[in-house]
Protein backbone atom coordinates (compact mmCIF):
# COMPACT_ATOMS: atom_id res chain seq x y z
CA UNK A 1 0.00 0.00 0.00
CA UNK A 2 1.29 3.22 -1.05
CA UNK A 3 1.15 6.57 0.79
CA UNK A 4 -1.66 7.99 -0.57
CA UNK A 5 -3.40 4.90 0.04
CA UNK A 6 -2.41 4.82 3.39
CA UNK A 7 -3.34 8.23 4.24
CA UNK A 8 -7.04 7.87 2.33
CA UNK A 9 -7.64 4.99 4.48
CA UNK A 10 -6.63 6.34 7.41
CA UNK A 11 -8.98 9.42 7.20
CA UNK A 12 -11.72 7.08 5.66
CA UNK A 13 -11.70 4.73 9.04
CA UNK A 14 -11.95 7.45 10.88
CA UNK A 15 -15.07 9.31 9.19
CA UNK A 16 -16.59 5.14 9.26
CA UNK A 17 -15.91 4.84 12.68
CA UNK A 18 -17.19 7.96 13.83
CA UNK A 19 -20.21 7.17 11.93
CA UNK A 20 -20.27 3.57 13.07
CA UNK A 21 -23.96 3.56 14.80
CA UNK A 22 -24.06 2.74 18.97
CA UNK A 23 -24.85 -0.98 19.75
CA UNK A 24 -23.18 -2.69 16.22
CA UNK A 25 -19.97 -4.58 16.86
CA UNK A 26 -16.79 -3.48 15.80
CA UNK A 27 -15.52 -7.40 14.99
CA UNK A 28 -16.96 -10.20 13.74
CA UNK A 29 -18.96 -12.33 16.22
CA UNK A 30 -18.35 -16.53 15.75
CA UNK A 31 -20.84 -17.71 18.44
CA UNK A 32 -18.33 -21.29 18.97
CA UNK A 33 -15.09 -19.33 17.57
CA UNK A 34 -13.48 -19.11 14.19
CA UNK A 35 -14.13 -23.21 13.70
CA UNK A 36 -14.92 -24.99 10.17
CA UNK A 37 -18.40 -24.76 9.47
CA UNK A 38 -18.92 -28.74 9.30
CA UNK A 39 -17.52 -28.45 13.37
CA UNK A 40 -20.20 -25.96 13.79
CA UNK A 41 -23.00 -28.49 13.17
CA UNK A 42 -20.95 -30.78 15.31
CA UNK A 43 -20.96 -28.67 18.05
CA UNK A 44 -24.39 -27.57 17.88
CA UNK A 45 -25.24 -31.07 17.71
CA UNK A 46 -23.61 -31.98 21.02
CA UNK A 47 -24.71 -28.82 22.65
CA UNK A 48 -28.79 -28.87 21.62
CA UNK A 49 -29.24 -32.33 20.08
CA UNK A 50 -32.94 -32.00 20.05
CA UNK A 51 -33.08 -28.31 18.77
CA UNK A 52 -34.85 -28.35 15.42
CA UNK A 53 -32.36 -27.18 13.25
CA UNK A 54 -34.80 -27.17 9.97
CA UNK A 55 -38.24 -27.22 9.93
CA UNK A 56 -39.69 -28.43 6.39
CA UNK A 57 -43.68 -27.67 5.83
CA UNK A 58 -43.73 -29.15 9.53
CA UNK A 59 -41.04 -31.98 9.35
CA UNK A 60 -38.78 -31.11 11.58
CA UNK A 61 -34.88 -32.06 11.78
CA UNK A 62 -32.85 -31.87 15.09
CA UNK A 63 -29.40 -31.17 15.04
CA UNK A 64 -28.64 -34.49 15.93
CA UNK A 65 -30.70 -36.06 12.82
CA UNK A 66 -29.05 -33.48 10.56
CA UNK A 67 -25.42 -34.33 11.96
CA UNK A 68 -26.05 -37.68 11.39
CA UNK A 69 -27.66 -37.41 7.82
CA UNK A 70 -24.96 -35.46 6.76
CA UNK A 71 -22.10 -37.80 8.55
CA UNK A 72 -23.95 -40.71 6.76
CA UNK A 73 -23.49 -38.75 3.03
CA UNK A 74 -20.04 -38.03 3.46
CA UNK A 75 -20.06 -41.77 4.12
CA UNK A 76 -21.61 -42.43 1.13
CA UNK A 77 -20.02 -40.30 -1.26
CA UNK A 78 -16.75 -41.98 -0.19
CA UNK A 79 -17.90 -45.31 -0.76
CA UNK A 80 -18.89 -44.00 -4.51
CA UNK A 81 -14.69 -42.73 -5.05
CA UNK A 82 -15.45 -39.03 -4.16
CA UNK A 83 -12.54 -37.79 -2.45
CA UNK A 84 -10.99 -34.61 -0.68
CA UNK A 85 -10.87 -32.10 -3.63
CA UNK A 86 -13.32 -34.12 -5.49
CA UNK A 87 -16.40 -31.96 -7.06
CA UNK A 88 -20.29 -33.10 -5.70
CA UNK A 89 -23.15 -31.04 -7.50
CA UNK A 90 -26.21 -30.76 -6.28
CA UNK A 91 -29.26 -29.79 -8.40
CA UNK A 92 -32.15 -29.47 -5.82
CA UNK A 93 -34.57 -26.77 -4.94
CA UNK A 94 -34.93 -25.95 -1.66
CA UNK A 95 -35.15 -28.74 0.98
CA UNK A 96 -34.25 -30.36 3.99
CA UNK A 97 -31.32 -32.94 1.34
CA UNK A 98 -29.73 -30.12 0.17
CA UNK A 99 -28.51 -28.81 3.34
CA UNK A 100 -27.51 -32.19 4.65
CA UNK A 101 -25.97 -32.68 1.58
CA UNK A 102 -23.97 -29.43 1.99
CA UNK A 103 -22.44 -30.45 4.97
CA UNK A 104 -22.07 -33.99 4.02
CA UNK A 105 -19.84 -32.19 1.47
CA UNK A 106 -18.01 -30.39 3.77
CA UNK A 107 -17.09 -33.14 6.26
CA UNK A 108 -15.73 -35.02 3.43
CA UNK A 109 -13.57 -32.23 2.55
CA UNK A 110 -15.27 -32.14 -1.04
CA UNK A 111 -16.27 -29.30 -3.16
CA UNK A 112 -19.85 -28.02 -3.07
CA UNK A 113 -20.98 -27.27 -6.16
CA UNK A 114 -24.62 -25.49 -6.02
CA UNK A 115 -26.40 -26.43 -9.26
CA UNK A 116 -29.53 -23.84 -10.39
CA UNK A 117 -32.37 -25.83 -10.98
CA UNK A 118 -33.99 -24.26 -13.44
CA UNK A 119 -31.48 -24.84 -15.87
CA UNK A 120 -31.85 -26.73 -18.83
CA UNK A 121 -29.06 -29.43 -20.47
CA UNK A 122 -26.92 -27.05 -21.99
CA UNK A 123 -26.47 -24.97 -18.75
CA UNK A 124 -26.78 -27.86 -17.01
CA UNK A 125 -23.78 -29.49 -18.85
CA UNK A 126 -21.86 -26.64 -18.50
CA UNK A 127 -21.63 -26.99 -14.80
CA UNK A 128 -21.01 -30.25 -14.60
CA UNK A 129 -18.40 -30.08 -17.42
CA UNK A 130 -16.56 -27.07 -15.79
CA UNK A 131 -16.60 -28.31 -12.53
CA UNK A 132 -15.74 -31.67 -13.68
CA UNK A 133 -18.08 -32.65 -10.86
CA UNK A 134 -17.77 -36.54 -10.01
CA UNK A 135 -20.72 -36.91 -8.45
CA UNK A 136 -24.24 -35.57 -8.36
CA UNK A 137 -27.57 -35.27 -6.17
CA UNK A 138 -30.37 -34.50 -8.07
CA UNK A 139 -34.13 -33.81 -7.53
CA UNK A 140 -36.33 -37.00 -9.29
CA UNK A 141 -38.47 -34.47 -11.21
CA UNK A 142 -35.12 -32.91 -12.49
CA UNK A 143 -33.57 -36.21 -14.14
CA UNK A 144 -34.96 -35.97 -17.61
CA UNK A 145 -32.56 -33.12 -18.44
CA UNK A 146 -29.72 -34.91 -16.57
CA UNK A 147 -30.28 -38.05 -18.05
CA UNK A 148 -29.74 -35.69 -21.47
CA UNK A 149 -26.36 -35.03 -20.79
CA UNK A 150 -24.93 -37.50 -17.97
CA UNK A 151 -23.02 -39.29 -20.93
CA UNK A 152 -21.00 -36.16 -21.70
CA UNK A 153 -19.99 -35.26 -18.32
CA UNK A 154 -17.44 -36.85 -16.10
CA UNK A 155 -20.34 -37.94 -13.54
CA UNK A 156 -20.25 -41.57 -11.87
CA UNK A 157 -22.75 -41.31 -9.27
CA UNK A 158 -26.37 -40.00 -9.23
CA UNK A 159 -27.73 -39.57 -6.37
CA UNK A 160 -31.95 -39.14 -6.06
CA UNK A 161 -34.23 -38.00 -4.13
CA UNK A 162 -37.61 -35.72 -3.66
CA UNK A 163 -39.93 -33.27 -1.90
CA UNK A 164 -42.21 -36.10 -0.76
CA UNK A 165 -39.90 -37.99 1.22
CA UNK A 166 -39.95 -34.86 3.43
CA UNK A 167 -43.04 -33.46 2.99
CA UNK A 168 -45.23 -34.31 7.02
CA UNK A 169 -48.02 -36.01 6.54
CA UNK A 170 -49.83 -33.04 8.21
CA UNK A 171 -47.94 -29.57 7.38
CA UNK A 172 -47.92 -26.94 9.51
CA UNK A 173 -48.35 -24.37 6.09
CA UNK A 174 -49.67 -24.36 3.18
CA UNK A 175 -47.45 -26.64 0.65
CA UNK A 176 -47.15 -25.73 -2.66
CA UNK A 177 -49.43 -28.03 -5.08
CA UNK A 178 -45.71 -28.93 -7.19
CA UNK A 179 -44.16 -30.32 -4.12
CA UNK A 180 -47.52 -32.35 -3.21
CA UNK A 181 -46.51 -35.22 -5.99
CA UNK A 182 -45.41 -38.72 -6.15
CA UNK A 183 -42.03 -39.84 -5.56
CA UNK A 184 -40.64 -40.99 -9.06
CA UNK A 185 -39.12 -44.09 -9.72
CA UNK A 186 -35.26 -43.65 -11.19
CA UNK A 187 -33.51 -46.79 -12.03
CA UNK A 188 -30.67 -45.24 -13.51
CA UNK A 189 -29.58 -43.17 -9.84
CA UNK A 190 -29.41 -44.29 -6.27
CA UNK A 191 -32.11 -43.55 -3.60
CA UNK A 192 -30.77 -41.21 -1.51
CA UNK A 193 -32.25 -41.60 1.96
CA UNK A 194 -32.73 -45.37 1.71
CA UNK A 195 -29.14 -45.37 0.86
CA UNK A 196 -28.21 -43.04 3.91
CA UNK A 197 -30.22 -45.82 6.13
CA UNK A 198 -27.16 -48.16 4.65
CA UNK A 199 -24.50 -46.23 5.23
CA UNK A 200 -22.06 -48.51 7.89
CA UNK A 201 -18.89 -46.65 7.69
CA UNK A 202 -18.29 -42.83 8.63
CA UNK A 203 -15.81 -41.21 5.90
CA UNK A 204 -12.25 -41.28 7.22
CA UNK A 205 -11.89 -38.28 9.79
CA UNK A 206 -9.68 -35.18 9.00
CA UNK A 207 -8.84 -32.06 10.29
CA UNK A 208 -10.63 -29.20 7.94
CA UNK A 209 -8.63 -27.09 6.11
CA UNK A 210 -11.06 -24.00 6.21
CA UNK A 211 -8.21 -22.45 3.31
CA UNK A 212 -9.10 -25.30 1.20
CA UNK A 213 -11.61 -25.09 -1.93
CA UNK A 214 -15.14 -25.42 0.22
CA UNK A 215 -17.91 -24.25 -2.79
CA UNK A 216 -18.01 -23.16 -6.62
CA UNK A 217 -20.76 -20.61 -6.26
CA UNK A 218 -21.40 -19.38 -9.99
CA UNK A 219 -22.03 -15.84 -10.90
CA UNK A 220 -25.37 -15.34 -12.68
CA UNK A 221 -23.49 -14.99 -16.49
CA UNK A 222 -24.39 -11.78 -17.46
CA UNK A 223 -21.86 -11.09 -19.88
CA UNK A 224 -20.36 -14.34 -20.89
CA UNK A 225 -20.68 -17.83 -19.67
CA UNK A 226 -21.17 -18.16 -15.68
CA UNK A 227 -17.82 -18.35 -13.95
CA UNK A 228 -17.31 -20.18 -10.72
CA UNK A 229 -16.31 -18.27 -7.69
CA UNK A 230 -13.75 -20.24 -5.33
CA UNK A 231 -14.46 -20.41 -2.43
CA UNK A 232 -13.23 -21.55 1.19
CA UNK A 233 -14.73 -22.38 4.52
CA UNK A 234 -12.59 -19.69 6.02
CA UNK A 235 -14.59 -17.21 3.47
CA UNK A 236 -17.95 -18.48 4.79
CA UNK A 237 -17.21 -18.10 8.35
CA UNK A 238 -16.25 -14.58 7.67
CA UNK A 239 -19.02 -13.53 6.46
CA UNK A 240 -21.07 -15.34 9.17
CA UNK A 241 -19.17 -13.94 11.78
CA UNK A 242 -19.43 -10.66 10.14
CA UNK A 243 -23.31 -10.40 9.43
CA UNK A 244 -24.15 -12.30 13.01
CA UNK A 245 -22.45 -8.97 14.27
CA UNK A 246 -23.75 -6.81 12.32
CA UNK A 247 -26.20 -6.90 9.50
CA UNK A 248 -28.42 -9.68 10.80
CA UNK A 249 -27.49 -10.67 14.63
CA UNK A 250 -28.51 -14.16 14.71
CA UNK A 251 -28.80 -15.60 17.79
CA UNK A 252 -30.11 -19.68 19.07
CA UNK A 253 -33.39 -18.21 20.45
CA UNK A 254 -33.96 -17.38 17.10
CA UNK A 255 -36.61 -18.80 14.15
CA UNK A 256 -35.32 -17.99 10.32
CA UNK A 257 -37.71 -18.36 7.89
CA UNK A 258 -36.45 -18.71 4.51
CA UNK A 259 -37.87 -19.01 1.01
CA UNK A 260 -34.78 -17.23 -0.73
CA UNK A 261 -33.17 -20.47 -3.33
CA UNK A 262 -30.37 -21.61 -1.21
CA UNK A 263 -28.47 -22.67 -4.58
CA UNK A 264 -27.84 -18.59 -4.48
CA UNK A 265 -25.10 -17.09 -2.75
CA UNK A 266 -27.73 -14.83 -0.47
CA UNK A 267 -29.52 -17.70 -0.34
CA UNK A 268 -26.96 -19.99 1.11
CA UNK A 269 -26.16 -16.86 3.39
CA UNK A 270 -29.38 -16.12 4.71
CA UNK A 271 -31.04 -19.37 4.39
CA UNK A 272 -28.51 -22.23 5.85
CA UNK A 273 -25.09 -20.11 7.08
CA UNK A 274 -26.48 -17.70 9.16
CA UNK A 275 -29.10 -19.81 10.83
CA UNK A 276 -26.76 -23.04 11.64
CA UNK A 277 -23.84 -20.98 12.35
CA UNK A 278 -25.98 -19.35 14.97
CA UNK A 279 -27.69 -22.37 16.05
CA UNK A 280 -31.11 -21.02 15.31
CA UNK A 281 -33.83 -22.90 14.01
CA UNK A 282 -34.42 -22.97 9.93
CA UNK A 283 -37.82 -23.25 8.63
CA UNK A 284 -37.51 -23.56 5.17
CA UNK A 285 -40.17 -23.08 2.37
CA UNK A 286 -39.48 -23.97 -1.20
CA UNK A 287 -40.69 -21.34 -2.98
CA UNK A 288 -42.29 -17.94 -2.13
CA UNK A 289 -45.37 -18.22 -1.44
CA UNK A 290 -47.34 -15.34 0.47
CA UNK A 291 -50.60 -16.80 2.82
CA UNK A 292 -47.77 -19.83 3.15
CA UNK A 293 -45.09 -17.35 4.59
CA UNK A 294 -47.74 -15.72 6.68
CA UNK A 295 -49.19 -18.90 8.55
CA UNK A 296 -45.55 -20.14 8.96
CA UNK A 297 -44.66 -17.20 10.71
CA UNK A 298 -47.39 -17.22 13.12
CA UNK A 299 -47.50 -21.23 13.92
CA UNK A 300 -43.56 -21.47 13.97
CA UNK A 301 -43.00 -17.79 15.75
CA UNK A 302 -40.71 -16.82 12.88
CA UNK A 303 -38.52 -13.49 14.13
CA UNK A 304 -36.10 -13.14 11.52
CA UNK A 305 -36.50 -13.03 7.09
CA UNK A 306 -35.11 -11.68 4.45
CA UNK A 307 -37.03 -10.47 1.41
CA UNK A 308 -37.45 -9.06 -1.47
CA UNK A 309 -39.46 -6.04 -1.20
CA UNK A 310 -41.77 -7.06 -3.68
CA UNK A 311 -42.34 -9.89 -1.26
CA UNK A 312 -43.30 -7.38 1.55
CA UNK A 313 -45.38 -5.26 -0.16
CA UNK A 314 -47.55 -8.57 -1.34
CA UNK A 315 -48.29 -8.59 1.94
CA UNK A 316 -48.50 -5.44 2.97
CA UNK A 317 -51.08 -5.51 0.38
CA UNK A 318 -52.84 -9.09 0.94
CA UNK A 319 -56.30 -9.49 1.49
CA UNK A 320 -55.51 -11.96 3.76
CA UNK A 321 -52.68 -10.24 5.96
CA UNK A 322 -55.09 -8.54 8.61
CA UNK A 323 -56.18 -12.05 9.76
CA UNK A 324 -52.20 -13.25 11.18
CA UNK A 325 -50.15 -12.21 13.36
CA UNK A 326 -46.66 -11.03 12.13
CA UNK A 327 -45.55 -9.18 15.24
CA UNK A 328 -43.15 -12.15 15.89
CA UNK A 329 -40.65 -10.75 13.18
CA UNK A 330 -38.77 -8.56 15.03
CA UNK A 331 -35.93 -8.49 12.26
CA UNK A 332 -36.64 -8.11 8.57
CA UNK A 333 -33.99 -7.34 6.09
CA UNK A 334 -34.60 -7.07 2.46
CA UNK A 335 -33.41 -6.83 -0.97
CA UNK A 336 -34.38 -3.88 -3.58
CA UNK A 337 -34.70 -4.98 -6.89
CA UNK A 338 -37.32 -4.14 -8.93
CA UNK A 339 -39.58 -2.88 -5.63
CA UNK A 340 -37.60 -0.29 -3.68
CA UNK A 341 -37.77 0.34 -0.08
CA UNK A 342 -39.17 3.86 0.53
CA UNK A 343 -40.46 5.67 3.79
CA UNK A 344 -44.25 4.42 3.03
CA UNK A 345 -43.34 1.02 2.52
CA UNK A 346 -41.07 1.08 6.03
CA UNK A 347 -44.35 3.09 7.73
CA UNK A 348 -46.43 0.74 6.39
CA UNK A 349 -44.33 -2.48 7.35
CA UNK A 350 -44.02 -1.34 10.83
CA UNK A 351 -47.62 -0.29 11.50
CA UNK A 352 -47.94 -4.09 10.67
CA UNK A 353 -45.14 -5.66 12.42
CA UNK A 354 -44.20 -3.34 15.44
CA UNK A 355 -40.32 -3.58 13.40
CA UNK A 356 -38.35 -2.14 10.79
CA UNK A 357 -38.14 -2.75 7.22
CA UNK A 358 -34.27 -2.51 6.77
CA UNK A 359 -32.02 -2.82 3.82
CA UNK A 360 -29.33 -5.53 3.38
CA UNK A 361 -27.18 -3.61 1.24
CA UNK A 362 -24.22 -4.14 -1.24
CA UNK A 363 -22.36 -7.49 -2.10
CA UNK A 364 -21.36 -9.91 -4.80
CA UNK A 365 -21.27 -13.62 -5.41
CA UNK A 366 -17.46 -12.85 -6.04
CA UNK A 367 -16.76 -11.87 -1.88
CA UNK A 368 -19.61 -14.13 -0.43
CA UNK A 369 -22.34 -10.82 -0.32
CA UNK A 370 -22.79 -8.83 2.34
CA UNK A 371 -20.02 -6.73 2.32
CA UNK A 372 -21.79 -3.42 3.77
CA UNK A 373 -24.19 -3.10 6.50
CA UNK A 374 -27.61 -0.25 6.85
CA UNK A 375 -28.96 -1.18 10.02
CA UNK A 376 -28.84 1.47 12.56
CA UNK A 377 -29.24 4.34 9.90
CA UNK A 378 -32.87 4.38 10.19
CA UNK A 379 -33.33 7.28 12.07
CA UNK A 380 -35.72 10.02 10.06
CA UNK A 381 -34.89 7.05 7.10
CA UNK A 382 -31.77 8.52 6.76
CA UNK A 383 -30.67 5.52 4.63
CA UNK A 384 -33.74 5.40 2.69
CA UNK A 385 -33.38 9.84 1.99
CA UNK A 386 -29.32 9.89 1.52
CA UNK A 387 -29.12 9.79 -2.56
CA UNK A 388 -27.70 8.60 -4.76
CA UNK A 389 -28.00 4.84 -4.19
CA UNK A 390 -27.20 4.03 -0.51
CA UNK A 391 -25.70 0.84 1.07
CA UNK A 392 -23.92 1.85 4.26
CA UNK A 393 -20.75 0.95 5.82
CA UNK A 394 -18.46 -2.01 5.53
CA UNK A 395 -18.94 -4.99 7.57
CA UNK A 396 -15.99 -5.19 9.88
CA UNK A 397 -12.50 -6.00 8.21
CA UNK A 398 -13.88 -5.11 4.81
CA UNK A 399 -12.63 -1.97 3.24
CA UNK A 400 -13.97 -0.04 -0.12
CA UNK A 401 -12.13 2.26 -2.26
CA UNK A 402 -13.10 4.22 -5.11
CA UNK A 403 -10.96 4.23 -8.47
CA UNK A 404 -10.91 5.38 -11.68
CA UNK A 405 -11.79 2.59 -14.05
CA UNK A 406 -8.63 3.54 -16.79
CA UNK A 407 -5.70 4.07 -14.28
CA UNK A 408 -6.78 2.52 -11.29
CA UNK A 409 -5.91 5.64 -9.23
CA UNK A 410 -7.64 6.74 -5.88
CA UNK A 411 -10.67 9.23 -6.77
CA UNK A 412 -10.82 11.52 -4.04
CA UNK A 413 -14.72 10.98 -1.34
CA UNK A 414 -17.58 12.60 -3.37
CA UNK A 415 -16.08 11.27 -6.52
CA UNK A 416 -17.59 8.56 -8.87
CA UNK A 417 -15.53 5.68 -10.07
CA UNK A 418 -15.25 1.75 -9.55
CA UNK A 419 -16.16 0.17 -6.49
CA UNK A 420 -13.09 -2.04 -5.23
CA UNK A 421 -13.38 -3.84 -2.03
CA UNK A 422 -10.94 -5.89 -0.14
CA UNK A 423 -12.54 -8.41 2.69
CA UNK A 424 -11.21 -11.70 3.85
CA UNK A 425 -14.25 -13.24 2.21
CA UNK A 426 -13.10 -12.76 -1.06
CA UNK A 427 -13.09 -15.30 -3.70
CA UNK A 428 -9.99 -16.74 -4.91
CA UNK A 429 -9.97 -16.55 -8.07
CA UNK A 430 -12.49 -17.64 -11.06
CA UNK A 431 -12.71 -22.14 -10.79
CA UNK A 432 -10.51 -22.44 -14.83
CA UNK A 433 -10.10 -19.29 -15.29
CA UNK A 434 -6.77 -17.25 -14.67
CA UNK A 435 -7.04 -14.73 -16.93
CA UNK A 436 -10.14 -13.01 -15.77
CA UNK A 437 -9.08 -13.80 -11.97
CA UNK A 438 -6.17 -11.50 -12.50
CA UNK A 439 -8.09 -9.18 -14.27
CA UNK A 440 -10.76 -9.06 -11.37
CA UNK A 441 -8.55 -9.38 -8.46
CA UNK A 442 -5.33 -6.79 -8.02
CA UNK A 443 -3.18 -5.35 -5.32
CA UNK A 444 -5.92 -8.07 -3.07
CA UNK A 445 -8.91 -5.46 -4.11
CA UNK A 446 -12.02 -6.82 -6.28
CA UNK A 447 -12.05 -4.46 -9.75
CA UNK A 448 -16.27 -5.08 -9.18
CA UNK A 449 -17.00 -3.21 -12.42
CA UNK A 450 -20.03 -1.45 -10.54
CA UNK A 451 -19.84 2.17 -10.27
CA UNK A 452 -20.08 4.03 -6.80
CA UNK A 453 -18.90 6.89 -4.78
CA UNK A 454 -17.95 7.43 -0.87
CA UNK A 455 -19.12 10.52 0.63
CA UNK A 456 -17.88 12.59 2.90
CA UNK A 457 -18.96 10.85 6.01
CA UNK A 458 -17.44 7.60 4.77
CA UNK A 459 -20.47 5.83 3.54
CA UNK A 460 -20.93 3.97 0.45
CA UNK A 461 -23.51 4.89 -2.78
CA UNK A 462 -24.24 2.10 -5.48
CA UNK A 463 -24.90 3.30 -8.77
CA UNK A 464 -24.52 0.41 -10.75
CA UNK A 465 -23.12 -1.38 -13.34
CA UNK A 466 -20.20 0.60 -15.67
CA UNK A 467 -21.87 -1.06 -18.63
CA UNK A 468 -25.28 0.34 -17.82
CA UNK A 469 -23.86 4.33 -17.12
CA UNK A 470 -25.71 6.41 -19.76
CA UNK A 471 -24.00 9.86 -20.84
CA UNK A 472 -26.74 12.51 -21.40
CA UNK A 473 -25.05 15.82 -23.37
CA UNK A 474 -21.81 14.69 -21.22
CA UNK A 475 -23.16 14.26 -18.00
CA UNK A 476 -23.37 11.10 -16.54
CA UNK A 477 -26.39 9.14 -15.94
CA UNK A 478 -26.71 6.03 -13.53
CA UNK A 479 -29.80 3.62 -14.07
CA UNK A 480 -29.48 2.38 -10.94
CA UNK A 481 -30.37 5.64 -9.28
CA UNK A 482 -33.37 6.56 -11.50
CA UNK A 483 -35.36 3.15 -10.38
CA UNK A 484 -34.34 4.22 -6.72
CA UNK A 485 -35.91 7.57 -7.05
CA UNK A 486 -39.10 5.93 -9.26
CA UNK A 487 -39.25 3.47 -6.72
CA UNK A 488 -40.60 5.98 -4.27
CA UNK A 489 -43.60 6.73 -6.42
CA UNK A 490 -46.41 4.80 -4.58
CA UNK A 491 -48.28 3.29 -7.66
CA UNK A 492 -45.02 2.09 -9.58
CA UNK A 493 -44.61 -1.71 -8.83
CA UNK A 494 -41.18 -2.21 -10.15
CA UNK A 495 -38.84 0.21 -13.45
CA UNK A 496 -35.94 -1.09 -15.56
CA UNK A 497 -34.37 1.76 -17.19
CA UNK A 498 -31.78 1.55 -19.74
CA UNK A 499 -30.05 4.23 -22.53
CA UNK A 500 -31.72 5.17 -26.17
CA UNK A 501 -28.90 6.19 -28.70
CA UNK A 502 -29.69 9.79 -29.36
CA UNK A 503 -28.68 12.41 -32.04
CA UNK A 504 -28.98 15.35 -29.93
CA UNK A 505 -28.30 14.17 -26.79
CA UNK A 506 -25.87 11.24 -27.21
CA UNK A 507 -27.67 9.24 -24.82
CA UNK A 508 -31.56 9.25 -23.06
CA UNK A 509 -32.83 7.55 -20.13
CA UNK A 510 -35.64 5.17 -21.14
CA UNK A 511 -38.01 3.62 -17.68
CA UNK A 512 -39.97 0.76 -18.16
CA UNK A 513 -42.90 1.02 -15.92
CA UNK A 514 -44.92 -1.70 -14.25
CA UNK A 515 -47.83 -0.20 -12.46
CA UNK A 516 -49.37 -1.36 -9.23
CA UNK A 517 -52.61 -2.51 -9.28
CA UNK A 518 -54.13 0.48 -7.15
CA UNK A 519 -53.50 2.46 -9.67
CA UNK A 520 -55.50 5.05 -11.01
CA UNK A 521 -55.03 7.41 -14.10
CA UNK A 522 -51.76 7.37 -14.59
CA UNK A 523 -49.95 8.11 -17.68
CA UNK A 524 -46.73 8.17 -19.26
CA UNK A 525 -47.24 12.20 -19.27
CA UNK A 526 -48.23 12.41 -15.65
CA UNK A 527 -45.23 9.87 -14.35
CA UNK A 528 -43.07 12.26 -16.46
CA UNK A 529 -43.99 15.54 -14.84
CA UNK A 530 -43.45 13.53 -11.05
CA UNK A 531 -39.85 12.67 -12.33
CA UNK A 532 -39.47 16.61 -13.46
CA UNK A 533 -40.23 17.80 -10.05
CA UNK A 534 -37.75 15.27 -8.46
CA UNK A 535 -35.00 14.58 -10.86
CA UNK A 536 -32.56 16.97 -12.79
CA UNK A 537 -33.73 17.11 -15.67
CA UNK A 538 -31.36 15.34 -17.89
CA UNK A 539 -32.05 12.55 -15.59
CA UNK A 540 -35.79 12.53 -16.29
CA UNK A 541 -36.27 9.63 -18.40
CA UNK A 542 -38.68 9.15 -21.33
CA UNK A 543 -41.43 7.02 -19.78
CA UNK A 544 -42.49 3.28 -21.39
CA UNK A 545 -45.54 1.40 -19.87
CA UNK A 546 -45.57 -1.76 -19.49
CA UNK A 547 -48.01 -4.86 -17.95
CA UNK A 548 -44.83 -6.69 -16.54
CA UNK A 549 -41.37 -6.40 -16.28
CA UNK A 550 -39.11 -9.70 -17.22
CA UNK A 551 -37.08 -10.89 -14.44
CA UNK A 552 -34.21 -13.49 -13.80
CA UNK A 553 -35.30 -16.02 -11.76
CA UNK A 554 -33.10 -13.77 -9.05
CA UNK A 555 -35.58 -10.96 -9.36
CA UNK A 556 -33.68 -8.71 -11.20
CA UNK A 557 -35.31 -6.98 -14.50
CA UNK A 558 -33.76 -8.40 -17.33
CA UNK A 559 -32.21 -5.16 -19.31
CA UNK A 560 -31.10 -7.44 -22.33
CA UNK A 561 -35.14 -8.45 -23.12
CA UNK A 562 -35.88 -4.53 -22.15
CA UNK A 563 -33.75 -3.68 -25.04
CA UNK A 564 -35.58 -5.50 -27.70
CA UNK A 565 -38.85 -2.89 -27.14
CA UNK A 566 -36.68 0.10 -27.89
Amino acid sequence: MNTDEAAYFERLRQLQSAAWPPGIARDPHYPLGPIAISDHLREWARRQPDKPACIFYGRAITYRELDDLSDRFAGLLHEHGVRQGDRVAVYLPNCPQFILAFFGILKLGAVHVPVNPMFREAELAYELNDTGARAILCLDSLMPPLRQVRDRTQVEAVFVTSFAEMLPAEPSFPVPPALVQPKVACEDAIDLLPALARVTAPAPAFAPDLDAVAALNYTGGTTGMPKGCIHTQRDMLYTAGTSLAASFQLSPDDVVLNFVPIFWIAGEDTGLLFPLVAGATLVLMARWDAVGFMTAVERHKASFAYLLVDNAVEILDHPRTPSFDLTSLRKVRVSSFVKKLNPDFRARWRALTGADMIEAAWGMTETHTMDSFTIGMQQDNFDLLSQPVFVGLPVPGTDFKICDFDSGALMPLGETGEICVHTPSLFKGYWNKPEASAEAIRNGFLHTGDIGVIDEQGYLHFLGRRKEMLKVKGMSVFPAEIEAMLGQHPDIAGSGVIGREDAERGQVPVAFIALGEQAVGLDEAALSAWCRERMAGYKVPEIRLVKALPMTATGKVKKEELRTLL
